[in-house]
Formats: structure tokens, sequence, C-alpha cells
């Protein structure tokens, strides 16, 4: 085993404490001493309290195990067991109805709905995974799976299918961002004409931004209910060049965030895992 380090009560590792003191600590105007005193204290205040919880749990299990082995090969009586799991403590009567308020808390989570990708922070295949899953390929989704009621045949492109694909898509932008007149259907081309999107959306506020020349956008940015698309803009593409307005596909925000999880790292046995 490692050699540890003393502090403040509390056997470390001494990569752990080297990641500490040069990683984390420096620019949050905490001292090392001050750090591990807290540490030490929310240890011993907090390890009784877990003691309790995981012993409490042990002893709900054996309850659970002990009633199961008692009724095997009975009839399940639900209303009997939901009894038993109220008597030991394992369900407990619903409250009240409640309302909490917090600050601070990023929009992403606090006023907008919608999945968050969580992958754990030691596997780097996972953390590159969620982050490109952000973003997904509406054309792609619609064609490749049975969106549309039939899934794709063969491996070849199916300009009919591929038509029908364009057809919903364009109608799912008329439905979320329609325009101020007419149907996306219709356009022959996107552009940006003193800060504002034309043609013009019925919703202006929802035009969040483009890329590329205001007069010939290349990707067009629009937003609803907090979640963004993109209208990727390529008339050379195989797609695109048969667009009237040279969409090549719609590209759409999956995910609000991808949180790197240090949860697996927090409960990782060695000091190089938790480091």
């Amino acid at each position: 085993m490692t050699d540890r380090i003393t502090m403040n009560g509390l056997k470390l590792d001494p990569k752990l404490m080297d990641f500490v003191a040069n990683a984390a600590l420096p620019g949050t105007g905490l001292s090392l001493e001050t750090f591990w005193a807290g540490f030490a204290d929310a240890v011993r205040d907090l390890m009784p309290r877990n003691r309790a919880l995981l012993d409490k749990r042990e002893k709900m299990q054996a309850q659970i195990d002990a009633w199961h082995l008692g009724h095997k090969g009975q009839p399940v009586d639900m209303a009997a067991y939901r009894a038993f799991l109220h008597d030991i403590g394992y369900l407990v009567p619903q409250g009240p109805d409640f309302a909490i308020e917090t600050t601070n808390t990023d929009p992403e989570i606090a006023h907008v709905p919608g999945p968050q990708l969580v992958v754990p922070v030691m596997n780097a295949r996972y953390a590159l995974n969620a982050a490109n899953a952000r973003w997904g390929s509406l054309y792609d989704a619609l064609y490749g799976t049975d969106a549309l009621g039939d899934a794709p045949r063969g491996k070849e492109y199916d300009p009919a299918r591929g038509t029908r694909v364009i057809a919903w898509a364009k109608a799912f932008l008329d439905d979320i961002a329609p325009l101020a007149s007419g149907s996306h259907a219709d356009v022959t081309g996107y552009q940006v004409i003193d800060g504002t999107l034309s043609p013009a959306l019925r919703n202006t506020a929802q035009f969040a931004g483009f890329r590329g020349s205001a007069e010939a956008p290349n990707a067009v940015l629009l937003k609803n209910n907090g979640l963004h698309l993109v209208i990727r803009i390529d008339r050379g593409h195989r797609i695109g060049a048969q667009d009237k307005a040279g969409v090549a596909d719609i590209r759409m925000e999956s995910a609000l965030s991808a949180i790197m999880d240090c949860e697996d790292s927090v409960a990782a046995v060695d000091a190089d895992d938790k480091v």
C-alpha cells in the first residue's frame, strides 16, 4: 500500500494530496489547511450518519429477503406485501405537495425542459460520444428509422424515401418555426437582412444566428422552447443540390448539456482514478 500522509486525522494518498494542492485549489482562494480541515469536519460529521443509513439498508434488505423466502411458492398478495413494506419503513405515506426555490442555477437546468446526457468522467470514449451526441441529423433520423411508418430497404439511397424525409422535415419547420407567410417547403433561399432572417419568421425572436455570409449563409440557427436547430445549406451537396433553398440537412439539439459525472470517480478505490 502506498505510504499515507496524515492530515487532520485523515490518512491521505500522496497523489491525491498533490492533486488537491497543485491542481484543484489554486485560484479558489482556499488554503490547503483550510480545505483539509473542512473536509475532515465533514467526514467526522457525515460518517456516522452514513454508517447508520447503511445499517438501516442492510436491515431492510434482510427483512425483505426473509419475507420472500417465507412466501416462497405462494401467489404474491400485493396488498399484504405493500403493508409489510410500510410496516418496516421501506414505504412511507406520501406527503403534501411542496415547492422549493433556489438561485444561480444554470438556465439549461432551471428553465429549459429537456434531456441531459450524463457520462462518467473516467471514461474518455463515453465522454466523447456524449459530446458528439448532443446534436443529431433530423434527416438521418427520419431516413434510417421507422419514424415515417416504415423502415428503409436496401443499402442504396432511395430518392423517393428522401423526398418523404425532406417533406416531413419542412412541415416540422412550419410547425415549430413558422414563417410569417408561406411554407419552408417553398423557400428558394435564406438570407439575413439587417439582423433578421429572410423570409421572415412569424416569431422573429426564434432566429438565433447564422454562419457564413449574410447574403448566402451556409447555416441558419433557430430556437424553439430553448432548444436549437441548424438548417444546413450546401447547394453542392447531393441533397442540397436538389433542394429549392439548398438545404442539405437539419441538425437538432438532442440534449441540453453533457454532464461529466464525477460520482464514479469519487467512489473509485484508488487515488489514480480519483485524481
